[in-house]
């Protein structure tokens, strides 16, 4: 395509957005750029409230985690496979590339996007369905990460100010909002956002209420595009995929949608999908893409459920997991004792130092306890609910690696 043609090629969608980009002057940009609390500022801060949130995630202790959580092979010691915060980059980048062609706010798109799965929970989905069967079990509410993830920057991650005093990251509004609706599960084509502001923790459940702002419908569309290819190429490298499974995706490529792609390459499916979306979407549409895209997204979910994710390897690795969890989960759950919790988890972890330091910490900062209450105390030890609830959290916070050492902890004498 010659110059002039490739002009003109991205003139027909290219900034088409722009008038709905979450900017000064735009109707909803007080909202989203609120924060819960003030919020100190340097006097020679060159940064927008949205790129200040990108850094603040950036730096706290659940970003650093997600390098040793699953995204869909958990705890491989091949350095060549995905974990989650190369996902968190992937759906980063190409909300970025999407943004930046149809004239949103890039900055705040890379924001939710960088924050998204901060609470997700360790072993990926499998971890996150054996927490929530536990939390239903015992707390009579399902778990779920969209949310966990708005706890985490909310009540659970913190940041040292300008004295040193450890606060909240206090992020703006738009992207708490992107963090807890970005849920890519669900099948949808042409995603518009909501128009009314809401109190984000009264959401009850996963894509309850679309995103508040353009920038998150691009976040969950982009949470989709980033790891379908992803998860074929990792299937493929560890022996899961044959050779024959491969060549019957692409059969189903060939015959149904020649004209959407070459080849189930996630580059390929990346440029692909989103040159699609910036094609096929507008303002009264909403995101979206066409027909034939679409439907060949939905043939690769389908694909990768039959051939990856219900694999016998990964099955064989699903009943681990649930056996670590709900080791650790019924262990630290005996510790509860009322008002002697917090001794007696003290007693109870002596012979368990990985555990004593992890979890007596925890224990402290986020729990009231002897009527104390620290800045960040979210739970009361004395109630069983409450304290089932903080170590369920707990739990959920924990990297693959570190939930494997202490399972080793406390069943080895």
């Amino acid at each position: 395509m010659d110059k002039k043609a490739y002009i003109c090629y991205k003139d027909k969608y290219m900034k088409r957005f722009a008038s709905e980009a979450i900017q000064p002057g735009h109707a909803k940009y007080e909202q989203s750029v609120s924060r819960q609390q003030a919020i100190y500022k340097k006097t020679e801060d060159i940064r927008t409230d949205f790129s200040r949130d990108y850094n603040r995630i950036l730096h706290c202790n659940a970003f650093r985690r997600l390098k040793h959580k699953t995204q869909v092979f958990y705890a491989t010691m091949n350095d060549h496979i995905c974990t989650r915060i190369e996902h968190v980059h992937h759906v980063e980048a190409v909300s970025r590339t999407i943004c930046e062609e149809l004239g949103l706010n890039a900055e705040l798109a890379t924001a939710i996007a960088l924050g998204h799965d901060l609470g997700h929970a360790p072993f990926g989905h499998e971890g996150e369905k054996v927490i929530s069967k536990l939390s239903k079990e015992h707390l009579n509410h399902t778990f779920w990460h969209e949310r966990n993830s708005l706890r985490v920057v909310d009540s659970i991650e913190s940041l040292p100010d300008l004295q040193g005093v450890e606060q909240p990251l206090n992020l703006t509004y738009a992207v708490r909002d992107g963090i807890i609706s970005h849920c890519g599960e669900v099948d949808q084509n042409g995603l518009k956002p909501r128009s009314e502001a809401i109190d984000l923790n009264a959401i009850r459940y996963p894509n309850e209420y679309a995103p508040f702002t353009w920038e998150g419908c691009v976040v969950k569309i982009a949470d989709k595009i980033a790891y379908l290819g992803r998860d074929i190429e990792d299937a493929q490298r560890l022996n899961i995929l044959t050779n024959e499974q491969v060549k019957e995706l692409n059969d189903i490529i060939r015959q149904k949608y020649p004209s959407v792609t070459e080849s189930v390459f996630t580059t390929s499916l990346m440029h692909n999908f989103i040159i699609d979306l910036c094609e096929n979407s507008s303002l009264s549409d909403g995101l979206m893409l066409d027909s034939a895209t679409f439907g060949l997204m939905k043939s690769i979910k389908d694909f990768n459920y039959q051939y990856i994710y219900s694999h016998p390897r990964i099955r064989r690795y699903n009943r681990y997991v649930e056996l670590i969890l709900s080791t650790l989960f019924q262990f630290m759950l005996e510790m509860y004792d009322g008002e002697n919790t917090a001794v007696n988890i003290e007693k109870e972890c002596s012979q368990y130092p990985e555990l004593q330091d992890s979890f007596g910490d925890w224990t402290r900062k986020y729990s009231v306890q002897n009527g104390n209450k620290s800045t960040f105390a979210i739970f009361d030890l004395t109630s069983k609910e409450s304290y089932i609830d903080s170590v369920l959290t707990y739990l959920s916070l924990t990297t693959d690696q570190y939930a494997m050492r202490l399972f080793g902890e406390v069943i080895h004498f």
